[in-house]
C-alpha cells in the first residue's frame, strides 16, 4: 500500500509543483500560493494529452512530464516563495477523507466494483494509450480489442487518464492499485483551489482550510468518487481552479491568462470537446469581472488565453473529429445507464443522507435532508453578497459557472450526463455556503454563524458516513491472482475466461487476447444448448461447446465446488485461491472427437448411461477413451445474512476439505467444523453464481456440525452493504486437478456405473 498511498501521490505532486513553476515562468508572475499545484497539475494532463497524439511518440509520456517538472524546479526553485501549511492542511484532509473507505480496509484496492465496471474500460484505455496512443494494430481479437474498439478508438477523452498512466510507468506499479489514490490525489487538488477561491472571504487560514476541506467532498462528488468517477472528480477540480484563476489572471500582465488557458485546456481534453461548453460561463463570468474591476486592456488577455487554449487544447480537437459523431445517446432522456432513477436537482446542494446517491433519503432522514439544504442555500446567498461586498469575484464567478453549466447541460442531456454535471457543479454552492458562515464572523455573528456552519459540516460528514459503510470495494486478492496469472500467460493466447468479470478480460489478461463469454467479445462462445450467456453471467466450462472451447490455447477458470475439469487436451499451469490456468499446446498430440459432460449446475460429475459410453468407444477412428472425476459437492444451503446456522453433515470418508461459500458479502463471514474455523473473509464481492474458498481442513469419516456465520456492521468501509446474491455454502474433498484416466475402447464398459465428470473419445 506504501506504493500507491505514499509514492505515487508524492510523484503526482514533484510533478505539479515543477510544472507549476515552469507555468509562473511562462506567466511573467507567481501564481496564488494554494493554485500552484492545481495549475501545474494541468501540465501533467496536457504533456501526456500531447505526447499520445501519435503511436511513435506515446511512451514519451511519462519522460516529457518529468522533463517539464525537472525544468520548473531548476529554473525557479522550490524553497522560493513561502509555504503554508493551513492549505496543505485542507489538502491532505480531504485526501484523507477521499481515501478513508480504501485505507480503512487494509487492501490497496479500488471503489465501486461491481456497481460500474466502466472503471474497467478506463484501465484498458490508459494500459493501451501510453504505449500505442489510440492505434489499435497489431491486437488481436478479444475483448480487451473489442473494448478499445469502442471508446479509445473512437476519440473518448482521455485527459483524465494522463496522470495515471503516467504513475504507472514511473513506479512500475499496476494502474488497478493506483487507481483510488489518484482519485483521492484530485480531491487534494480540489480542496487547495477551494481554499483560493475562499481567500478574503473567511477570516483565519484554519478557518478556511476547515471550509476547503468540507466544500471539497459534497455528498453528490463522494459517491461518485466511490464510484470510481475519474471524470466527475477530475471536472469538479477544474472547474474550481478556472474560477480561482480568473480574477487573477485578469488583475495581472497579458500573459498572466497562460495557467488559465492550460486549466480551460486540461478541462476540454478531460471532458472531450462537447465539455467545454463548461467555459461558457466562464467567459461570461470574466467579462463581468473586467466590467466590475479595475480597468484594463483586455483584448491582448483574450488573444493570450484564446491563443493558449486553443494551442493546447489541440489533442481534444484531434480527438473530436472521431467522438463527436458517438454523442448522440448522452442526449437521450431514456439513457439511465447505471443509475436507477434520475438524479434529483438537489443533490446539487452537497447535503443528501442517503447510504447511495442514486436513491433518495430513507423517509426518517428526509426532513433533516431537506432541512439542511435550505440552510445551505440560505448560507450560500450571504456567502454571494458577502462577496459582492469584498469585490471578491473568483466566488461569484465560480457560482456563476456551476449554476450556468448546469442550466446548459441539464435540459438537453440523458440522467446519466445530468448526474456527472451535478457532480462536478456541486461544490460550488458548499463553498458559498460556508463563505457565508464566514460573513457571519466577520460580522461578529458568532454562534449563529458557528451553528450554520456546524449543521453544513454535519450534513457533509453525514452524508458521506453513510456513503462510505456502503462502499463497494474490488476484491483485491482475486484481482492480484488475475494480475499474477495475465504476466504467466502472457503472449500465450488466445484466452477464455467463463466467469464475468470485466477486470480480467479488460486489463489484468490484456496480454493473452482474453475473452469473456458474458462480455463484449469477438468470437461468440455458444452453450451446448445453442444460447450465449447474458452479460453478467457465469457457466461451467462443461457446459459451453467443444468447438468453440478448442479455438482457446489458455482458459481462466474460477475455482468452484461443482466446477469441471477442463477438456483432456488441457494441462494445469498455475493454481491459486480463486483462480485456475490451464494451457493445451499449440498442436494437441490427440483430437478429440466427441466430449461427452456430465453432471449439472450442482454437482460437476455424475454416473454416465453406459449406452452412451459404449457409443463412443464405436466412434470411426478412436484411439482411446479419456475420463476425469470430480468430488462431490456438499451443500450446506443458504449462509444467514446475520448471526449464525448450523448445518450437520455426514462425510463418506476422511481427507482434506474445503468450504466455500457462494456470492457477495460484506461483513465477516466464516465456516467452521466442529467448533474450528476453517476460514473466514470479510467483504469479498463477487458475481451470482461464483464462489469463494474460505479455507481447508481435515476432516475424519463420519458425522460434523458445520456452522456458518455472519456479522455485519462495525466501523468498517462496506459494513452496512446489502448482499445481492450471497450463497449457498458447501464442502467438497480437495482433489488432484490434473490427472485424466484412459480406458481403451474396448473396455469402455468399466466406466459404467462409476461417477465421472466427463467421457471423451480420442483420435
Amino acid at each position: 500500500m506504501l506504493v500507491a498511498w505514499v509514492a505515487y501521490p508524492l510523484v503526482l505532486g514533484g510533478l505539479s509543483l515543477g510544472c507549476g513553476r515552469l507555468l509562473e515562468l511562462a506567466a511573467g508572475e507567481r501564481l496564488p500560493g494554494p493554485l500552484l499545484l492545481p495549475a501545474g497539475f494541468t501540465i501533467v494532463i496536457l504533456a501526456g494529452q500531447f505526447a499520445t497524439l501519435t503511436d511513435a511518440t506515446a511512451e514519451l509520456s511519462a519522460p516529457l512530464a518529468v522533463a517539464l517538472a525537472v525544468a520548473g524546479l531548476l529554473l525557479v526553485p522550490p524553497w522560493r516563495g513561502r509555504h503554508r501549511a493551513c492549505p496543505a492542511g485542507a489538502a491532505v484532509a480531504a485526501f484523507a477523507a477521499f481515501a478513508a473507505p480504501t485505507v480503512l480496509s487494509g487492501r490497496a484496492t479500488f471503489d465501486g466494483y461491481i456497481k460500474l465496471d466502466d472503471t474497467a474500460t478506463y484501465f484498458a484505455m490508459t494500459d493501451r494509450v501510453m504505449e500505442h496512443a489510440r492505434s489499435l494494430a497489431h491486437l488481436a481479437p478479444s475483448t480487451y480489442e473489442a473494448t478499445l474498439a469502442t471508446s479509445l478508438s473512437l476519440g473518448y477523452p482521455t485527459g483524465s487518464l494522463m496522470p495515471l498512466g503516467i504513475g504507472h510507468v514511473l513506479l512500475s506499479y499496476d494502474i488497478a492499485w493506483l487507481y483510488q489514490p489518484y482519485l483521492t490525489f484530485l480531491a487534494a487538488m480540489l480542496a487547495l483551489s477551494l481554499y483560493a477561491l475562499l481567500d478574503g472571504l473567511i477570516a483565519g487560514r484554519a478557518l478556511r482550510a476547515a471550509a476547503a476541506f468540507i466544500a471539497a467532498q459534497p455528498a453528490i462528488l463522494f459517491g461518485y468518487a466511490l464510484w470510481g468517477g475519474i471524470k466527475e472528480l477530475a471536472g469538479a477540480w477544474l472547474l474550481a481552479l478556472i474560477a480561482a484563476l480568473l480574477p487573477w489572471a485578469l488583475a495581472g500582465r497579458a500573459r498572466a491568462a497562460i495557467p488559465l488557458g492550460a486549466a480551460a485546456a486540461a478541462l476540454v481534453c478531460v471532458l472531450s470537446l462537447p465539455g467545454g461548453a463548461w467555459l461558457f460561463p466562464a467567459l461570461l463570468a470574466a467579462g463581468a469581472i473586467a466590467f466590475l474591476g479595475p480597468s484594463r486592456a483586455l483584448l491582448p488577455r483574450a488573444a493570450v488565453l484564446v491563443a493558449a487554449t486553443a494551442v493546447l487544447a489541440v489533442p481534444s480537437f484531434v480527438a473530436a473529429a472521431s467522438w463527436l459523431s458517438h454523442l448522440t445517446a448522452f442526449g437521450k432522456e431514456s439513457e439511465l445507464a447505471n443509475l436507477i432513477e434520475p438524479l434529483s436537482g438537489f443533490q446539487l446542494f452537497g447535503v443528501w443522507l442517503s447510504g447511495d446517491f442514486r436513491l433518495r433519503p430513507p423517509h426518517s432522514l428526509g426532513a433533516s435532508t431537506y432541512v439542511l439544504i435550505a440552510l445551505l442555500l440560505a448560507a450560500a446567498a450571504v456567502g454571494l453578497w458577502w462577496a459582492w461586498q469584498r469585490r471578491s469575484w473568483a466566488l461569484p464567478a465560480y457560482v456563476a459557472i456551476a449554476g450556468l453549466g448546469c442550466a446548459i447541460f441539464v435540459p438537453l442531456s440523458s440522467p446519466w450526463v445530468v448526474g456527472k454535471t451535478l457532480a462536478m457543479a456541486s461544490p460550488a454552492f458548499l463553498a458559498a455556503a460556508l463563505a457565508g458562515c464566514g460573513a457571519g464572523l466577520a460580522y461578529r455573528r458568532v454562534v449563529e454563524a458557528g451553528i450554520a456552519a456546524l449543521a453544513i459540516a454535519v450534513g457533509v460528514l453525514w452524508s458521506n458516513t453513510l456513503q462510505y459503510h456502503k462502499v463497494w470495494l474490488a476484491p483485491r486478492a482475486q484481482l492480484h491472482e488475475l494480475e499474477a496469472i495475465g504476466n504467466r500467460i502472457a503472449g500465450q493466447g488466445p484466452t477464455l475466461m467463463t466467469d464475468y468479470q470485466a477486470y480480467g478480460v479488460r486489463h489484468f489478461l490484456r496480454r493473452a487476447g482474453p475473452e469473456g463469454a458474458s462480455e463484449l467479445r469477438r468470437r461468440f462462445d455458444y452453450l451446448t444448448n445453442g444460447k450465449t450467456l447474458d452479460k453478467g453471467e457465469s457457466a461451467d466450462i462443461d457446459r459451453f461447446r467443444l468447438d468453440g472451447v478448442l479455438v482457446y490455447r489458455t482458459l481462466v477458470l474460477r475455482r468452484g465446488p461443482a466446477e469441471s475439469r477442463p477438456p483432456s487436451v488441457y494441462s494445469l499451469v498455475s493454481a491459486g485461491r480463486y483462480y485456475e490456468a490451464w494451457q493445451r499446446p499449440v498442436h494437441p498430440p490427440q483430437t478429440i472427437l466427441e466430449h461427452l459432460g456430465l453432471g449439472d449446475a450442482n454437482q460437476a460429475a455424475a454416473v454416465p448411461k453406459c449406452p452412451d459410453v459404449l457409443r463412443l468407444a464405436r466412434l470411426p477412428g478412436v484411439a482411446t477413451l479419456a475420463t476425469a472425476t470430480r468430488p462431490q459437492a456438499i451443500w450446506l444451503g443458504p449462509p444467514p445474512l446475520a448471526g449464525e446456522r448450523r448445518v450437520a453433515v455426514t462425510l463418506a470418508a476422511a481427507g482434506e476439505y474445503t468450504a466455500w461459500l457462494g456470492g457477495d458479502w460484506y461483513g465477516r463471514s466464516s465456516i467452521s467444523v466442529d467448533g474450528h474455523e476453517v476460514g473466514a473473509l470479510r467483504m469479498e464481492l463477487n458475481w451470482p453464481g461464483v464462489f469463494s474458498d474460505l479455507g481447508t481442513a481435515s476432516l475424519a469419516a463420519g458425522r460434523h456440525l458445520v456452522t456458518i456465520r455472519s456479522a455485519r456492521g462495525g466501523w468498517r468501509p462496506g459494513s452496512a452493504g446489502s448482499p445481492f446474491s450471497f450463497g449457498p455454502a458447501a464442502l467438497s474433498a480437495v482433489d488432484s486437478r490434473e490427472p485424466v484416466e484412459t480406458v481403451a475402447p474396448a473396455d469402455a464398459r468399466s466406466l459404467c456405473g462409476r461417477r465421472l465428470d466427463w467421457v471423451e473419445a480420442l483420435r
